[in-house]
């Protein structure tokens, strides 16, 4: 395919990520350098951004800046989640974002984010080209769930997944200092996927791990989580439970909804506000069994450690919004860049094109075969999968002791 000079324009969107601006580093400094993108543009909050014309200028962007952005925890440029309507249904939207694009004759569109950010670059792709607009666009995955389709991990998944790993292995040295019955619940993020709440037991490698683990995969039974908790009790002293944010009944039920009503509580994509679930469950166990119980909800830590973040991650994070730069130029559109394993003693990792439209509105969940037979662990094939990609730690400037993050200018442009 023809390659066509214009400027580009790039997003985030959905929730940070340790690694996110790594992926815009990557983004940023190749197109800086394609001598087919003549300006380099980022959206103010995503999608948003767009629409109310408000871009920033990356080139008068320090260097040193843009490459600290890969150690940089957050959206530097901000993020939203906003749904875009089927243009079919509503195109005021669709019709703004091409008078936009017309304004600053934006010919490449790339935006970093999940699932909804698959589908909102996927909408956007679909209508330009009904329109007779030219402009490639490639969606740059993230996010923490690690729950995006038809790659073999995401950007940010590897880095929370140290975090939290990391996290519980403390915790779990600090539960067994008192000659207590104890009982730790972590509460740690995925609303439909277990990915992250999996990952903590990769801290039973060093042997402090959790001694159960409950992910939405399995559908939760209270009676049988107490009985677990009861059979365990009866072995040692000190237990470290780890649940995900998004385990439901049989019948479908939010076990963070028995003890308190969400059901008016979403944001823009009609997911329900999470949270409560670690305490709720500590209060049960504690009536239950007489246990000495805390519940810890990891929340926001989980997402943005940058400081220990994976190395891997955070190359990887850099090679896809570098290789979508690339991609793009070279004539691919309508498409997400993704990470294939390659098989071997070593681990190795190369990208690979996977379609929109098979990415958007797809979840990728544990399989079922990595979950014991139990319901409450994982097997080794889970941290066969893990254990590669939390390896190296980030290389992190610091200044007076503390981190150096990136320092942008943000300058919009005129």
């Amino acid at each position: 395919m023809a390659q066509i000079k214009g400027a580009c324009i790039i997003g985030q969107s959905g929730g940070p990520t340790a690694v996110i601006n790594a992926s815009a580093a990557g983004l940023i400094e190749t197109a800086l350098k394609n001598e087919n993108i003549t300006r380099v543009l980022a959206a103010e909050h995503g999608i948003v951004g767009i629409l109310n014309d408000r871009l920033f200028d990356c080139s008068i962007e320090l260097p040193e800046e843009i490459s600290l952005l890969k150690h940089t925890p957050s959206s530097a440029i901000g993020t939203c989640r906003y749904k875009l309507k089927d243009s079919e249904e509503d195109d005021t939207d669709y019709k703004r974002l091409l008078e936009i694009f017309k304004k600053y004759d934006i010919r490449y569109f790339f935006y970093n984010g999940g699932n909804d950010s698959m589908d909102t670059c996927n909408k956007v792709s679909k209508y330009m080209q009904k329109m007779g607009y030219e402009c490639r666009i490639i969606g740059v995955p993230k996010t923490i769930d690690n729950d995006l389709y038809g790659t073999d991990h995401c950007p940010g998944f590897a880095s929370a997944a140290k975090y939290i790993a990391t996290s519980c292995a403390e915790i779990s040295l600090d539960n067994k200092v008192y000659d207590l019955g104890t009982a730790v619940i972590f509460e740690i993020m995925g609303r439909n996927a277990g990915w992250l709440t999996a990952a903590s037991g990769l801290a039973n490698v060093i042997g402090e791990g959790p001694d159960l683990i409950y992910l939405p995969e399995v559908p939760f039974d209270m009676d049988k989580f107490i009985a677990d908790v009861k059979n365990l009790t009866e072995k040692k002293k000190s237990i470290i439970i780890a649940v995900s944010e998004g385990i439901k009944d049989k019948s479908g039920k939010y076990i963070f909804e028995y003890g308190a009503d969400y059901a008016n509580s979403k944001d823009a994509f009609g997911h329900a506000q999470m949270g409560g679930l670690a305490s709720n469950l500590a209060n049960i166990v504690k009536n239950e069994t007489g246990l000495k119980t805390r519940g810890i909800e990891l929340s926001l830590l989980q997402r943005c450690a940058a400081h220990y973040a994976s190395a891997t991650d955070v190359d990887e994070a850099y090679l896809v919004g570098a290789t979508a730069v690339t991609e793009a130029v070279n004539g691919a559109t309508d498409m997400m860049v993704a990470l294939k394993r390659e098989q071997g003693d070593a681990y190795t990792c190369v990208t690979e094109l996977v379609p929109l439209l098979s990415v958007a509105n797809h979840e990728k969940k544990v399989p079922l075969e990595w979950i014991n037979e139990d319901g409450n662990g994982l097997t080794k094939e889970f941290l066969d999968y893990c254990i590669p990609l939390i390896q190296g730690d980030a290389t992190v400037k610091t200044e007076n002791g503390l981190p150096r993050f990136a320092r942008l200018k943000k300058e919009l442009v005129k």
